[in-house]
C-alpha cells in the first residue's frame, strides 16, 4: 500500500474495538491465532467501516442504507493519497492551496470526500445519480462536523450525464476521482459476484470452524444473497467501465477549464487499450496510468488533463 496509507500495517481489532465495542461480536481467531473478522459477510465489514472511520477520520456517525456498496477503505485511501502525489507534482499545490476535488458517483457512503478531508483538508463536491444515496451522503455530512463545511452533495438528475448539470459555472476543482461500475449488465454483475463468492469459499472450512464456535448467524445486508452488495447503477452499466470512461472523456472536453485532472479507476487492465486511445482522438496534452498494490491486488487509474 501506499507509505502515507494508514491501514498499510493491517487492522489492530483491539484498538478498534475499543473505539467501537460493536464490532467486538464480529471478530474471530484465525487458525494462525490471529484475530480477523468473516470477509464474507457484509455485517462484518459495515462493522469494521464504521470502526475505521471513527478511530482514524474522526467519523462518529456513518452508516449506509441496505443493498449499498460498502467499500474496503484500505484501498480506497491509496487512490486517494496517490492523487495528493499527482497535485504535488505541480509546485502551485501546496499546504497553503486550498485543495478542491470532485468525487463522481461517491455513493451512500462518502468513502472518499472523508478520506481525503481528513488526510489533507481538501475539499470535495460528490455527486451521485441516486437519490437514496444523495441522501444517505447528506446524512453523513451533516451529522459529522468535520464534514459540514469541506463537502457539499449533488444529485445527478440525468443518469446518462457526468459533468454536466452538478458542474455550476463558477466551480473550479483540482482533480476529480471516480470508481465507475465496470459490468455491462445486470447478469454480468451477478456472475462476477459468484466469482468473488466462490474464490472467498476456498477457505470455507477454516472459516466454518471459526465462525460457529464464535458468531451468531446473521443475514446479509440487503436484498443481495451473495453477500456483494450494490445497487444496479453501483455494478454495472451500458458500456460497462469502458462505456462510462469514455462518456466521461468525451465531456471532459467541455470542462477542461474547470477541472485540472481528470482521473477515474480502471478495474481491468485490457480496459485500458481502448481508454488510452479515445484519450488520444481529443489530443490531451498529458496522460498518466498509476499503479496502486494493496496486498496481492493490483489495482489503477487513469489521469489526463488539457
Amino acid at each position: 500500500m501506499h507509505k502515507r496509507n494508514l491501514h498499510k500495517d493491517g487492522y489492530d481489532f483491539d484498538t478498534l474495538v475499543f473505539t467501537q465495542p460493536t464490532l467486538a461480536k464480529f471478530v474471530v481467531i484465525n487458525p494462525n491465532g490471529r484475530k480477523t473478522i468473516d470477509f464474507a459477510n457484509p455485517n462484518s465489514i459495515k462493522e469494521l467501516n464504521g470502526a475505521l472511520l471513527k478511530h482514524y477520520y474522526g467519523i462518529t456517525h456513518w452508516n449506509i442504507p441496505h443493498g449499498y456498496l460498502c467499500p474496503p477503505i484500505p484501498g480506497r485511501a491509496d487512490y486517494i493519497h496517490a492523487i495528493a502525489d499527482l497535485l504535488a507534482e505541480n509546485p502551485r499545490h501546496n499546504k497553503a492551496t486550498k485543495i478542491k476535488g470532485l468525487d463522481i458517483g461517491t455513493g451512500a457512503n462518502l468513502i472518499y470526500p472523508i478520506i481525503g478531508s481528513q488526510s489533507y483538508g481538501w475539499q470535495f463536491v460528490a455527486t451521485d445519480i441516486d437519490k437514496t444515496a444523495v441522501k444517505s451522503a447528506k446524512i453523513i455530512q451533516s451529522s459529522n462536523g468535520v464534514l459540514r463545511n469541506v463537502v457539499k452533495i449533488r444529485h445527478q438528475a440525468n443518469p446518462k450525464k457526468i459533468f454536466d448539470s452538478v458542474i455550476k459555472s463558477t466551480d473550479l476543482f483540482d482533480f476529480c476521482m471516480c470508481n465507475p461500475p465496470f459490468h455491462v449488465s445486470k447478469e454480468a454483475a451477478l456472475l462476477g459476484s459468484v466469482k468473488k463468492n466462490e474464490n472467498l469459499k476456498r477457505n470455507q472450512s477454516k472459516r466454518h470452524a471459526m465462525l460457529k464456535q464464535k458468531l451468531a448467524p446473521t443475514k446479509p445486508i440487503g436484498k443481495n444473497p451473495l453477500n456483494f452488495e450494490g445497487q444496479n447503477n453501483e455494478l454495472w452499466c451500458d458500456g460497462g467501465e469502458v462505456g462510462f470512461i469514455q462518456r466521461m472523456i468525451t465531456e471532459s472536453i467541455n470542462y477542461q477549464k474547470q477541472i485540472k485532472w481528470f482521473t477515474t479507476l480502471v478495474s481491468k487492465k485490457e480496459s485500458l487499450k481502448i481508454i488510452y486511445k479515445k484519450l488520444n482522438e481529443i489530443n490531451v496534452t498529458e496522460l498518466k496510468t498509476i499503479n496502486m498494490t494493496q496486498g496481492s491486488k493490483s489495482s489503477r487509474f487513469i489521469a489526463w488533463r488539457f
